[in-house]
Parts: C-alpha cells; structure tokens; sequence
C-alpha cells in the first residue's frame, strides 16, 4: 500500500475524499472549521507536488437532492482564505459540468465537488456513481476517516477504480496510528472516559475496554442506567430500562477483571430539562421523584480529576452532563481540565471525536491535548474491533 509521502503527484489530478461535514449558522457560516484545518496537510502536499485537487465531500444529512443549507458553496470562501487561491465549485459533484471543469483543471488549482449527498447513490455505494466520480482524476486519496465506517461510493467503492494509485491522507493515517496506540502499546494506568447518553451507543466499546483499562470513569445521561441498576433512586433521570441486565453485567465483568468502574457519586439535578430550570446537587443513588441528573457532581469531578491526573493513557469518549447548556458543562470542564493538567506531565490523551472534540475545541484545549479524533462513530467502530470499509477499501490489493 502507498503512503501519501512516497506518492508524487506531479501532473496528477487527485480525486480527495475529505470530511468537510462542518457546522452552519442560519447563515451559512462556518462555526467550527476544525474539520477543514485537518484536511490542510494533505491537500498541500499534492499542490506542493505539482498536483491539481478535486475535493469531495458530504455536509448534513439532505432528505431528497439539493438543499441551500446543504451546499459546500458555503465552504468555498474559507478555503480560498485558507490557501490563498481561487477555489473553483462544481455546482455538482458529477455530470458535465464537473467533468469539464476537473478536464480544465491545472496543476496548484483546487475544484470543489458540490455535495455528494445529494444523490442517493452515494450512500447506496452505487458503482456507477463511484466509476463516474472515478473518472474525474488520476489518483485517489481518502482523507476522510470521519466517514470511513460507512460502505458508500465516495469513501469505499471509488477505490476499486484505482487499483495502484490509492491511499490514505494524513488525517486517515494519523487517526489510525492515534487508535492503535491507544489499543496495543497503552502505558498504565490506563483510563477510559465514557459519557454521552445511551450505554446502547457504548456497549461494544465499553466490553472491549474492560479488558485494556485500569480506571472506567461513567458519565452523561447513561450513568443512570447504571446507577439504577446498581439500586439507585435516580427520579427522572434518563435511563434505558431495557439495557439495566446489561449495565450490571458490566459493573461485574469491570469487578471480576479488577477494573475501577466509577459511577458519579453525586449529580448535578434539574427540575425540568432547560438551561433556566432550578438546579441543585444530590446524590446520585438518591434524586428525588420529578428531579433528573443533568451533569456529574462537584465531588465526582473531583474523584474523576485525582484519577485522571494519575493516568498515563486517557481515552475519552462523551460528555460528562448536557454540555451545551451552561449550567450543566461543568463536569465536562472539569474533564477536560483534568485530562490537559495530566498531558502536561506526560500522558497520552487521545479525545474520541463527537461532542468530546467539541467541547475540547471549545474550551480551547485542543492544542493541550495529544490527540483530538475528526471521527466519533469510526474510531468506536475501530476500537470495537469492526472492520472499517474505507480502511478496507485503501488496504486491498485484489483490484
């Protein structure tokens, strides 16, 4: 398999895979670019080379073809400020139009792709779909490990059309070099973070940890599912009712291979699910009828900070309570504090994507990190063990 550092793109037209799936304001602005700065590296390198770019990609989830609040026209002026160049835009991603402007195309120049969701036959991975974008360059390289779990024609089956000139980009490859530290040639103690709000979501990341880790720190809305399955009187709390078999299954496997699973002592309680609700600290064994944990309590945060300091590989995955409202993000804070302070004295951190990675952006703490994933979703999939398509895709030599 070729690395984008052997390949030389001179005079080549790379057809790139990136995730430019961005947030929006009702605007069309950027809110987090964060996405877009990842895939830099990569597209420089092919400039660099003498190579000319046609980026690909996906933004939101269109129902039916063509939507404004969809378009990655809206993308077109961050990337002209970001490489200092005229961007062209295909106002499709095939047909025509595109395929003049990819033919056109000169070596240092950019082409942007109009959404690839807004057909079908990208996520159905239609061949005809995958050949026809196949067509517009001579090289393909998937930087977009965001999408890498999913078996759809931009990210998995195009690749076929380039049996000797495929590859990852940087950001695929430092996303699964980051994965696989954190999976075999983890320094102990090793702890995990887990929040968000279904263990539903979590159950195979959780059962694969359990055999890797030292310390599992609980948090978010499915740290009630297991607070009531321990006993717990958690009022109105979220919980999967039907997952309760599950989570006590896992506080004793987490026992039986002496892994210190924390739920959080104490919560931090609402009266109704809203920013402006009155609030107050409980116990989180003991929340009173019509109350519901919102975000981890001042005395867990402080347990989970000790053993967070005291880690030296932090995987975190989720947020602690309901981080964007602002009453409710001090848990998540105080994670993310807690993880810095331990990257300072020499532990790994590798941040799991998702509403982590926001929050650690947010927080302005990304740089204070060793690691922050573009992709939630395909880094627990990879984690879990999972084959990745478009990992898969890249690896393959048989076409």
């Amino acid at each position: 398999m070729k690395t984008i550092d052997e390949y030389n793109f001179a005079g080549k037209k790379a057809v790139v895979r990136v995730d430019f799936n961005v947030p929006l304001d009702e605007n069309h602005r950027i809110t987090d670019d964060t996405r877009i700065r990842a895939a830099v590296p990569t597209i420089q390198k092919i400039l660099s080379d003498g190579g000319a770019v046609i980026l690909m990609s996906h933004l939101g989830r269109p129902k039916a073809g063509p939507e404004e609040k969809f378009s990655l026209r809206h993308l077109v002026s961050r990337l002209e400020q970001e490489f200092r160049t005229n961007v062209k835009f295909a106002p499709d991603c095939v047909g025509p139009e595109a395929a003049q402007l990819a033919h056109e195309l000169q070596p240092g120049e950019i082409l942007l792709l109009e959404n690839l969701r807004f057909h079908k036959a990208e996520e159905k991975g239609d061949a005809d779909f995958a050949k026809e974008l196949a067509t517009l360059g001579d090289v393909y390289v998937n930087d977009a490990f965001g999408t890498a779990h999913r078996e759809h024609a931009s990210t998995a089956v195009i690749a076929r059309y380039f049996p000797n000139d495929k590859m990852m980009g940087y950001v695929m490859q430092a996303e699964l070099e980051n994965a696989r530290r954190v999976l075999e040639n983890a320094e102990r103690p090793y702890t995990a973070i887990m929040g968000g709000a279904k263990i539903s979501d979590k159950i195979l990341i959780i059962e694969k940890l359990l055999d890797r880790v030292d310390n599992l720190l609980i948090g978010g809305g499915m740290s009630y599912t297991f607070v009531k399955a321990d006993g717990g009187e958690i009022g109105s709390s979220l919980v999967e009712e039907d997952k309760l078999d599950l989570a006590r299954k896992l506080i004793k496997m987490a026992k039986e291979k002496n892994v210190n699973i924390m739920i959080p002592v104490d919560s931090i309680v609402a009266d109704q699910f809203s920013n402006d609700a009155n609030v107050d600290t409980a116990l989180s064994h003991h929340i009173k009828p019509l109350w519901m944990g919102l975000d981890i309590g001042p005395e867990a945060r402080e347990q989970y900070a000790d053993v967070i300091r005291n880690s030296k590989t932090i995987l975190w995955n989720g947020p602690m309570g309901v981080f964007e409202m602002s009453n409710f993000s001090v848990g998540t804070e105080a994670v993310a504090e807690a993880v810095v302070e331990a990257t300072a004295k020499g532990a790994y951190s590798l941040i799991g994507g998702g509403d982590s990675a926001a929050a650690v952006n947010q927080l302005g703490y990304a740089s204070r990190v060793s690691y922050v994933s573009t992709g939630g979703g395909a880094l627990l999939e990879y984690m879990e063990g999972k084959t990745l398509p478009g990992v898969a895709a890249i690896e393959r030599t048989d076409y």
